[in-house]
């Protein structure tokens, strides 16, 4: 009986190995694995007729089940890298001009925008610091946008000609301290925030304007706090984005709703703070800042006499610029996947 079933497993693997060796293409390979090898294949039907087989010679039929088995692997293994290189029909004229054997083309992963990589190191700074992140509406109100903020009725910024005005007194916001109002209307000292967004303003499009643009912001109030304290966060950020070896520069400048106002300005990184054709001397101004100005604190019911605080603005475009040495605000809108690549 183990004899006969012997004879029968050797014949099936010696027409398997004719057919291993005969197979011209890839599918054709796989067929013969399938018809041999596969679950419902011809050895599989054999390993399944075990119980016919007297019990002595079980082990032996197993045995000799499993070297076969493995034997049909080896050879189907050994022909399969053949059909890897080597299209099935090379000679049709879809494959002419192919040369299968070259290495396959990289596929480029996807990375984030240079705003958005900025904005999230700029948030992830200030978050150390114990600043909550805020967002708010991009449609404001005059109220909102300008009168809380100590705009007078004849300030520049109100004309059609600066503000995308909606309706009325509806318009797009000019910048994210629209936020800081509605956030200390609901909220008592102390405030820790910093707010981002999109900002709109009709500015003519050039190397460093854009009609649209991204801004943070940020705002601390709470009692005791002074230019010192300005200073003091906004020298640890600017150091912290540009590197330690950059000084940081505050000149005195104007702003409706912060008194007294300032700009802050880091040392070129071409010339070292000695001045150049690309700062001129020597210094890059950043961004806007200064103490919020009691008026701002009456429109949102916060006693003047006994909190202060500070605030300040910066477009996450120019910071970008400055970071990444871009020198046209225009290619961050552009899509070219040539400049995008460059930031991963």
């Amino acid at each position: 009986m183990f004899e006969e079933i012997k004879k029968k497993i050797e014949a099936i693997v010696k027409e398997a190995r004719d057919e291993f060796s005969s197979a011209s293409s890839s599918s054709q390979l796989e067929a013969c694995r399938i018809k041999y090898l596969g679950k419902k294949g011809l050895l599989s039907e054999v390993m399944a007729g075990i119980g016919s087989v007297p019990a002595e010679d079980r082990p032996a039929f197993g045995i000799l089940v499993n070297a076969l088995k493995n034997s049909l692997l080896e050879t189907w293994s050994s022909r399969k890298p053949e059909f890897f290189t080597r299209p099935e029909d090379a000679s049709s004229d879809a494959y002419k001009g192919i040369d299968a054997t070259l290495p396959g083309r990289i596929v480029r992963a996807g990375g984030l925008h240079p705003v958005s990589l900025i904005q999230k190191e700029v948030l992830g700074i200030f978050s150390k610091l114990g600043f909550d992140v805020v967002d708010g509406r991009e449609v404001e109100t005059e109220y909102y946008n300008f009168d809380a903020l100590n705009h007078p009725k004849n300030h520049p910024a109100r004309n059609v000609r600066d503000t995308f005005f909606i309706k009325n007194d509806v318009l797009l916001r000019t910048h994210t301290s629209p936020i800081q109002v509605r956030v200390m209307e609901k909220v008592r000292p102390p405030v820790r925030i910093v707010a981002v967004g999109k900002c709109y303003r009709r500015d003519a499009s050039d190397a460093s304007h854009s009609p649209v643009f991204n801004q943070v912001e940020g705002l601390l109030v709470d009692k005791g706090i002074n230019f010192s304290h300005l200073k003091g966060v906004l020298s640890f950020f600017l150091t912290r984005l540009f590197g330690s070896g950059r000084k940081v520069r505050f000149t005195p400048s104007f702003f409706p709703f912060t008194e007294p106002s300032a700009e802050a300005a880091i040392s070129c990184s071409a010339c070292g703070g000695k001045g150049c054709r690309i700062c001129g001397n020597g210094y890059l101004e950043i961004l806007g800042c200064g103490m919020v100005h009691p008026n701002v604190f009456n429109y949102v019911k916060y006693d003047s006499e006994k909190y202060t605080g500070f605030a300040f603005g910066v477009g996450l475009e120019r910071l970008a610029m400055l970071k990444y040495g871009v020198e046209d605000i225009r290619l961050f809108c552009e899509n070219d996947i040539r400049f995008l690549r460059q930031f991963k």
